[in-house]
């Protein structure tokens, strides 16, 4: 009896205990499964990231046994057994090379297709990639995302918090399904819309430098015209009046004239478009009103502006700490030298020269100095560190602060040459007085808005007073 109890309690028991040697392998769930169609240099990175992440890859190649080299622990198998595999396939192959989907039509009905593909110019074909590929396989799920990044972003994400991936598509679940591998992969994800959108987001990387072209084209006019007013009144004009080849002198002098110039205006560019926006406000007597395109477009590119500025200034000091060791430079201090040797004459100290001399140095390291502090806190790992009140006083305090003392230092160059006749040559006034008009009107008009009447006024617009007018508030009486 007590055998049999121990046999039969032996029997219950070692079912359960085979149960439990699983146990700990069974609790990890499976790494999902996805599919990428194409093996180049993006389909590569896209699944080494994706092997880093925890998921499994399984990659769908027309010579699935010669397709080149692969990251480890990735499968290789033909489209249509990479496709029945796989609820999410990542399609990265250009749209020339669409026509072998066609026949996957069954093995990808119901799944989520995701086009990277871009094109090599904007409008090359009538309807987006994407829009296509939903048109070619209507079963599938379409979703256009991943084509705003490249194959290093795919590798390198992570340590890139800027990096977004931009997606767009008709099925919910389809792009709930790609925000979430985007944001396993580490980065940030921004959804589009609809499909329709696609055309959008595969003009993004054909986009060169959006932001940088009205700023660009502002400081290569500027410079080439200031460059060739320069070059006619310092060179031209000697060589004509008094037949001396002054040529030499366009390589420094003349670049060193220029830069500070084109640096002056585009600095006071970047801050003329808020005083006029200032007296918008005051003329209309509201926030509320949209301002001019002209000055939406002026507005935004500021940062790109002030950067451009801070570029040519630097160029402006690199050139002036090399003018001690210019040949020229030597020859003239020599020459001077010798001929007061050989006339036994001396000159005498001038304080006032020298007066002038340093206050002029000085307000261009000041201005300098501060022109760093500017370009420095414009960087985003800077200023998102900083807290709005603190950014607004460094870029708009600080800011007028740099554009008076690197005023002050042109006024300084110039000193009173402006009352002597020749300097007029061929009756145009020089250069740095042409560069003063600008930032002359900017700090006028400034300090003018800084009048404790002006100033008060357009605080209370600010904060969302608004002037009513006398016409519309005795109709509104009348009404009542």
């Amino acid at each position: 009896m007590s055998a049999d109890r121990l046999s039969s309690m032996s029997k219950e028991v070692k079912p359960e205990s085979v149960s439990l040697c699983p146990l700990g392998t069974a609790a990890v769930p499976e790494q999902e499964l996805l599919c990428i169609f194409g093996t180049g240099d993006f389909g590569r990175s896209l699944g080494q990231r994706l092997l880093q992440t925890g998921y499994r890859v399984v990659y769908g190649s027309r010579r699935p046994h010669s397709c080149g080299p692969l990251p480890q622990g990735v499968q290789v198998m033909s489209h249509a057994a990479a496709a029945q595999e796989a609820s999410l396939v990542f399609l990265c192959v250009h749209r020339e090379h669409y026509d072998f989907l066609e026949a996957l039509a069954p093995q990808l009905k119901g799944k989520v297709l995701v086009d990277v593909s871009n094109n090599l110019k904007k409008n090359l074909y009538p309807e987006a990639n994407a829009e296509y590929l939903q048109r070619l396989i209507p079963g599938a799920h379409v979703v256009k995302a991943f084509n705003t990044l490249s194959a290093w972003a795919l590798q390198n994400g992570p340590s890139d918090a800027s990096r977004q991936v931009f997606f767009c598509g008709n099925s919910a679940e389809a792009k709930q399904a790609i925000a979430d591998v985007a944001t396993k992969l580490g980065f940030t994800v921004l959804d589009r819309g609809s499909l329709t959108a696609a055309r959008e987001l595969e003009d993004f990387p054909l986009q060169l430098f959006p932001e940088w072209r009205l700023p660009l084209r502002l400081a290569i006019g500027l410079t080439a015209t200031f460059f060739l007013y320069v070059v006619i009144r310092d060179i031209v004009y000697r060589y004509v009046t008094e037949g001396k080849d002054y040529s030499f002198r366009i390589m420094v002098s003349m670049a060193n004239k220029v830069f500070p110039i084109v640096s002056l205006i585009m600095l006071s560019l970047c801050y003329l478009p808020g005083v006029i926006a200032a007296i918008l406000q005051l003329y209309r007597g509201t926030k509320y009103k949209r301002f001019p395109d002209w000055l939406d477009r002026w507005m935004l590119c500021r940062k790109q502006l002030g950067l451009l500025a801070l570029g040519f200034a630097s160029l402006h000091v690199l050139y002036t700490l090399i003018i001690p060791i210019r040949y020229y430079v030597r020859f003239k201090i020599a020459a001077n030298t010798i001929s007061q040797i050989k006339e036994n004459r001396t000159s005498e100290f001038d304080t006032r020269a020298a007066w002038r001399q340093d206050s002029y140095f000085s307000m261009g390291i000041l201005g300098f100095g501060l022109y760093i502090l500017l370009g420095i806190t414009s960087l985003p790992s800077v200023s998102n560190a900083l807290s709005w009140r603190e950014f607004s006083f460094i870029q708009s305090k600080l800011g007028y602060l740099t554009l008076f003392f690197c005023t002050f230092h042109t006024y300084l160059y110039g000193w009173d040459n402006f009352l002597r006749p020749s300097y007029y040559k061929w009756y145009t006034p020089p250069a740095y007085l042409l560069c003063l008009v600008v930032p002359t009107v900017v700090l006028v008009l400034k300090l003018l808005l800084l009048l404790p009447c002006v100033d008060s006024r357009i605080t209370r617009i600010r904060r969302g007073w608004e002037r009513t007018d006398t016409g519309d508030a005795s109709k509104k009486s009348l009404l009542t």
